[in-house]
């Protein structure tokens, strides 16, 4: 740790000196290291009230800060204000006058540059409420002519530079899961003033002798409260005692220690440097800071330190900037804070406020203030703070100015500090009709939230608060000692409602109240979703949600909107556009749609959207094209932000080219987990270009044989792999059978399919089965060999137990073979009517469970197919019998002997007589049942020589023609009939001859 050079100490704090070193003296038997701290104590008040540049040190969110400044403000009428907050900020705080408090400022990145990957995005906030010294400061330097404001602190590129990515203690907190303590997201926040302790001995010590619970509760009773009505002096000599004591007493946290003394080294780095650039005197300037910070120790302390700090350069991140809503809630799960702490700060706010009649500062135009009067205004500017001593008002304070005659020797500081410390407690009287409003509300709100409460319970509400805070040494019960009272009265043994006793006495004292970020503060993006919206009439700036009607049948305007609902859709999280009716998919369009809009709700995210473009079509095509070209992409993925970029966005141009994309990713991968899913996106891609375009884009045929070709190599090793599920190998096949004419016509060969299915030799039952039905698609097995192997399953014990699992495979074979619906019944059914009851019933469950997880998707499919075989009514149950078991009846008419062709001719007599005319030959019809003169057929032979050598040379056969001659006895002349009879008989058939 850096040590500042030494300085005589002030005369001032003498008396101070000497009784702490009397009392360390005393506690610690001799001098230790007690006596250094308390007398370092000591040193820091000093040397910080002794500064040129007046240092006033505030608390985050505390109304006693808040009000202090603003009464500093008044009286000493800085001509600059720096102000410890993100240099980079500045120009968002003119937008502060737009928005409705509280509010975030934030710093984004979510193109990263000079940090890692996995960082991103990168965001910082620094939240601001009417009740805190730095809006004060802000409101002033913004509405007062010739008054510069300055921020000082390390930008937001430096706040990730000096990140070391550790778990947020004490200066950054991520936000709770509440929906209103979420509006911070998960950013960095920028602690202005932040005061608490980093012992936690220190402060568990405190908070037990205190009699309270927690740090917010011990902050506003034993700091808050008393310098309340404090002068200027001792709430400056209070505060940078409080934050040295925090700072010398926090533990050895080198690198957090190592980050807070660069940001000191910072801030007055960029002090010098302006105030050498501007040649501004330090005593007409401000120093506005956490009180922790300002009783630094190190060199660059001051206008004249000795330290030469070097700045890094910031990389190159690019940041975007705005203002987001912020909530009560979000402020005390980002800093720590107890919960409804900072609506108890705004209700003591406006009661200090109308105690001390001090005039706020704000900003002119500000959203939900009220404006002051300007008579009142003037007389408030006369008037000296109350509490303020007569020549403390005379004189100027804190050290910072300097005498008349010589221009340079600064006049001693006041102690303050010593009075504070000795003085009682203050007593302040008990506010009754305050605390009877407190009761009567609450119990009225308990009622409306379901609580059985009464006026007994107000009685018992308002006494009990009086007893705690006589427990705990209070003369007047606070906030926390009535909500403690009110729950132990109301809140009995169950919460009725959807709000505990304890938040609705948070609701009660001020609530959660959130911000909004007005219409002119809003980045281009959000303004252009509002214009486009506009159509709708309705206020989405509001909070809560707003329903949508839209007819585009007979508003046709209204397609805009729509087009720009479904996109909202898909880029903001789910509550901010919920579709109540109507759905947009590849190739449809609703005409009518309803809409659950909260955009005000979610006014955070669409802000943040406005940070990665100017329209929602850049965000969405940016986004799109990060998942496409992403070092993690998935043909699955790649394909869904193809049909996404086809319904959203319209046109061929970026679908064709993430086609492309999609192509390049499924060449690389060689694995099959997303089948399932590019099958999907590929069927209903398939199916939208087919009905839309006239022809197939050229990504989609070179995808399609890409495609075959792919999954035909992988599959023997998906049917082996143990890591490779039944429903992804069902897939695979499902895109290769149903893909399969398409790459055939594209020059795809079918033996390549053949061969994977061949080379495929699972041991899983369920790959098994799913193998059998892919060879039955293919021919190579037939339907009756494949039933015959179910009933060898079945008849094996050893098979039994492991059949749910077969079955599986048979369910998932429906995918890419669903005409195998009924074998699959067929199965099932023998399963239920062969097995006894002993084996069945233990078997049940596991099939349940195995179709229930592996293949609920395809149960439809055979459910429907049992459906169509079985019969409907229970009564023709027991009659009924299956297909698969049906029995030639014995009164079914026996086949007709003698050749089968035979009858056709005379069936189909014009056919027969085209056939004969092509042939040459011009006999005419025999009668009817009347004798056959001789085989007429086997003239055929002689009058087609050429074809009968050609059989003849097929046969094998080289015996010449025997000559031409009768025929006798029905036997065709030659050797050639004689040794191939069979063959003769059949061409005789086929040619109609007896």
């Amino acid at each position: 740790m850096s040590t500042p050079s030494e300085q005589p100490a002030s005369p001032s704090f003498a008396a101070l000196r000497g009784q702490l070193h009397e009392a360390a003296a005393e506690f610690s038997g001799g001098q230790d290291a007690l006596e250094g701290i308390l007398l370092g104590l000591v040193d820091d008040v000093d040397r910080a009230v002794a500064e040129p540049l007046e240092i006033f040190p505030v608390c985050h969110h505390s109304p006693a800060s808040a009000l202090a400044m603003a009464r500093r403000l008044r009286e000493k009428q800085p001509k600059v204000v720096y102000l410890e907050l993100c240099e980079d900020m500045a120009p968002l705080l003119t937008e502060l006058r737009n928005c409705r408090l509280p509010v975030a400022v934030q710093a984004f990145a979510s193109d990263i540059d000079g940090f890692p990957p996995d960082w991103a995005p990168l965001s910082v906030v620094a939240p601001i409420t009417e009740a805190s010294a730095e809006y004060q400061a802000v409101a002033y330097a913004l509405d007062t002519p010739g008054v510069e404001l300055v921020l000082v602190d390390r930008s937001s590129d430096h706040v990730f530079q000096w990140d070391a990515r550790r778990p947020p203690d004490g200066e950054t907190h991520t936000a709770g899961t509440e929906p209103e303590a979420a509006l911070h997201g998960e950013a960095v926040g920028v602690e202005i003033g932040d005061l608490r302790p980093r012992f936690a001995e220190l402060e568990e010590h405190l908070l037990r002798h205190g009699k309270v619970r927690h740090w917010s509760e011990w902050w506003h009773q034993y700091v808050e409260v008393p310098l309340g009505d404090s002068d200027h002096d001792t709430y400056r000599q209070v505060m940078f005692l409080i934050g040295s004591l925090f700072r010398r007493l926090a533990p050895g946290q080198g690198e957090r220690v190592r980050v807070d003394e660069d940001r000191e080294r910072y801030m007055w780095t960029r002090m010098r440097e302006h105030l050498a650039a501007t040649g501004t005197d330090p005593a007409d300037c401000l120093y506005v800071c956490g009180a922790f910070h300002a009783a630094s120790r190190v060199d660059e302390f001051g206008v004249h330190g000795t330290g030469d700090f070097e700045i890094s350069p910031r990389t190159a991140t690019t940041w975007q900037y705005g203002l987001i809503p912020s909530s009560h809630a979000a402020i005390e799960a980002q800093f720590g804070l107890a919960s409804g702490s900072v609506s108890i700060a705004a209700t003591e706010w406006a009661k200090n406020l109308k105690r001390t009649r001090v005039k706020p500062y704000r900003l002119e135009g500000q959203a939900g203030t009220k404006k002051p009067g300007a008579r009142k205004a003037v007389a408030q500017t006369a008037t000296p703070p109350p509490g303020l001593a007569p020549d403390a008002a005379a004189v100027p304070s804190g050290g910072s100015a300097f005498d008349a005659a010589t221009g340079s020797v600064p006049v001693p500081a006041e102690d303050r500090l010593s009075g504070f410390l000795r003085q009682p407690p203050a007593l302040h009287t008990l506010d009754e009709a305050e605390l009877l409003g407190w009761s009567v509300d609450i119990v009225r709100a308990a009622r409306r939230s379901g609580y059985l409460a009464s006026t007994a319970d107000a009685i018992a509400v308002f006494e009990t608060s009086i007893l705690l805070a006589a427990m705990r040494d209070r003369a007047k019960p606070t906030p926390y000692d009535f909500q403690d009272a009110a729950v132990t009265c109301i809140e009995k043994d169950s919460v009725p409602g959807r709000r505990d006793v304890r938040r609705l006495v948070e609701i009660m004292m001020g609530g959660d109240r959130i911000g909004q970020v007005g219409y002119e503060a809003l980045p281009p993006l959000a303004r252009d979703v509002h214009d486009r919206l506009a159509p709708l009439e309705l206020n989405l700036q509001q909070r809560g949600v707003r329903r949508a009607l839209l007819d585009m049948a007979s508003r046709p305007e209204l397609r805009a909107c729509s087009d720009v609902l479904w996109m909202l859709r898909r880029l903001l999280p789910p509550g901010a556009a919920r579709t109540v009716m109507g759905e947009r998919r590849l190739g449809e369009r609703s005409i009518q749609e309803s809409w659950d809009l909260s955009l005000g709700t979610h006014q955070r995210a669409l802000i943040e959207l406005g940070y990665e473009g100017v329209s929602l079509e850049q965000v969405l095509e940016q986004r799109l094209r990060r998942i496409a070209y992403g070092p993690r992409a998935t043909t699955a993925e790649v394909l869904a932000a193809v049909e996404d970029a086809t319904l959203h966005l319209g046109g061929r141009r970026l679908a064709d080219e993430l086609g492309t994309r999609a192509l390049e990713v499924l060449a690389g991968e060689r694995t099959v987990d997303g089948a399932p899913e590019v099958l999907r996106r590929v069927r209903g891609l398939l199916a939208y270009y087919r009905t839309a375009e006239p022809v197939l884009p050229p990504w989609v045929e070179s995808f399609v044989r890409a495609g075959y070709a792919h999954y035909c190599t992988l599959l023997p090793t998906a049917f082996r792999d143990e890591d490779a599920t039944v429903g992804q190998v069902a897939a695979m096949l499902g895109f290769l059978f149903s893909m399969e004419s398409l790459a055939l016509s594209l020059g795809c060969d079918r033996t390549q399919l053949e061969l994977a299915v061949a080379q495929s030799h699972p041991k899983d039952p369920a790959k098994t089965a799913l193998l059998w039905a892919a060879q039955v698609q293919l021919g190579t097995l037939s339907r009756g060999e494949l039933r015959g192997r179910c009933d060898e399953l079945l008849a094996s014990p050893l098979v039994v137990p492991s059949y749910p699992r077969y079955l599986s495979g048979f369910i998932h074979a429906l995918e890419p073979v669903p005409g195998l619906a009924d074998v699959v019944v067929e199965a099932v059914s023998n399963a239920f009517g062969r097995l006894p009851d002993p084996v069945l019933l233990p078997w049940l469950p596991t099939l349940i469970t195995t179709l229930r997880s592996n293949a609920a998707e395809l149960a439809p499919l055979l459910i429907r197919e049992a459906g169509r075989i079985f019969p409907a009514r229970l009564a023709a149950l027991d009659a009924w019998i299956p297909p698969w078991r049906e029995v030639p009846s014995e009164h079914t008419a026996p086949a007709a002997s003698g050749p089968r062709g035979v009858a056709l001719p005379a069936l189909h007599p014009e056919t027969c007589d085209a056939v004969a005319e092509l042939l040459g030959c011009t006999d005419t019809w025999a009668a009817a049942g009347g004798p056959v003169t001789g085989p007429k057929g086997a003239v055929l032979l002689f009058t087609h020589r050429a074809t009968s050598d050609a059989l003849a040379d097929l046969l094998g056969s080289d015996d010449p023609w025997a000559s031409a001659g009768p025929v006798a006895s029905g036997v065709v002349p030659g050797s050639l009939t004689e040794r191939h009879p069979d063959t003769a008989h059949a061409v005789a058939a086929l040619l109609a001859a007896p």
